[in-house]
């Protein structure tokens, strides 16, 4: 059993982490509230981001601009905000739950680490320091950016009505696929709705994996989650899901180099392959009644986010170089 550590330090941080290790004691609370000691978070939130713009840049006959590094730096400074943000608004909905839960009641806010008006300044003060990176887009990214507060509103409180409170994650967390290729594009393309498909069926593959740490806790209290809903059919589902991720992104890189050499055309749908290849691991791998082996296979899924990355990364540089 997770006990909360005496020097504030959350269960299931990473042994390693730069906050527990460097950062100065007053800040510590504040940082674990944005998950900075668990950063896998913040690149599951950037990698979609990266994917969009690489799709959009793949697609452009035109190639890369050196706006395009702006963009992509920017959606890195906003991820690491708006995860931080969102995780402070979670824990403040989350707070009786959360002290409820083994994993999660050493977190700031159950603890006694930081007030609930000291947090909900914290998250203002994030969401504003990313609303100032959005306003260096265009005005449709912009737009976008706004909206995408919908579904971070709601997740927090989606585990109360629905048994799939995991496809409001995958709403949110994939929007950056879409806002970074607007960023590139100054508009969405059938090709960016894929990607956001296939981002949004990728939560649900990781996500369920990462509520079975907490299905016995979680169903002393009544949380919902996928988790609990599949049970031991869980492997079908995630297949399922799988297979949605791994279809929709080879449409979505199809649909960008469908009008271009062969070569690029098969080094995407490689790059999909790829990408299933990883999560096909994951499976072979996943033992849903042990918490370590789940929040082990959810990490790893920054490994798997990083291929398409690369994949349309190498698109682009074949594109441009040929």
């Amino acid at each position: 059993m997770h006990e909360v550590a005496g020097d504030g330090r959350v269960a299931d941080a990473t042994d390693l982490n730069w906050v527990d290790r460097f950062a100065p004691m007053w800040s510590r609370p504040y940082l674990r509230l944005s998950r900075a000691d668990r950063p896998a978070g913040t690149w599951l939130l950037l990698l979609p981001c990266w994917w969009g713009l690489g799709l959009a840049v793949a697609g452009d006959p035109d190639g890369p601009r050196w706006s395009d590094l702006w963009i992509a730096i920017g959606c890195a400074m906003g991820a690491f905000l708006m995860r931080g943000a969102g995780c402070t608004w979670n824990d403040l909905a989350d707070q009786e739950i959360d002290a409820g839960v083994t994993r999660t009641r050493s977190r700031p806010l159950p603890s006694g680490q930081v007030t609930r008006k000291q947090a909900a300044i914290w998250m203002v003060a994030q969401a504003g320091l990313a609303f100032l990176i959005l306003l260096t887009f265009n005005w449709f990214t912009i737009l976008l950016g706004v909206i995408s507060l919908v579904p971070v509103l709601i997740y927090p409180f989606a585990k109360r009505f629905t048994w799939w409170p995991q496809v409001f994650l995958g709403l949110a967390f994939n929007w950056g696929a879409l806002l970074a290729y607007a960023a590139h594009e100054g508009s969405l393309g059938l090709p960016a709705l894929y990607l956001y498909g296939a981002g949004i069926a990728w939560t649900l593959f990781y996500d369920t994996i990462y509520a079975h740490q907490d299905k016995e806790d979680d169903a002393l209290i009544g949380v919902k989650s996928t988790a609990r809903l599949f049970g031991a059919s869980t492997g079908m589902w995630l297949f399922g899901f799988l297979m949605a991720s791994v279809t929709l992104l080879a449409y979505a890189i199809v649909e960008v180099t469908l009008s271009g050499s062969m070569s690029l055309l098969v080094m995407g749908l490689g790059v999909a392959w790829a990408f299933g290849w990883h999560l096909h691991w994951q499976m072979q791998q996943l033992n849903i009644d042990d918490p370590e082996n789940c929040l082990r296979l959810f990490r790893s899924n920054r490994n798997a986010g990083l291929i398409p990355v690369l994949g349309l990364v190498l698109i682009i540089l074949v594109a441009n170089l040929s």
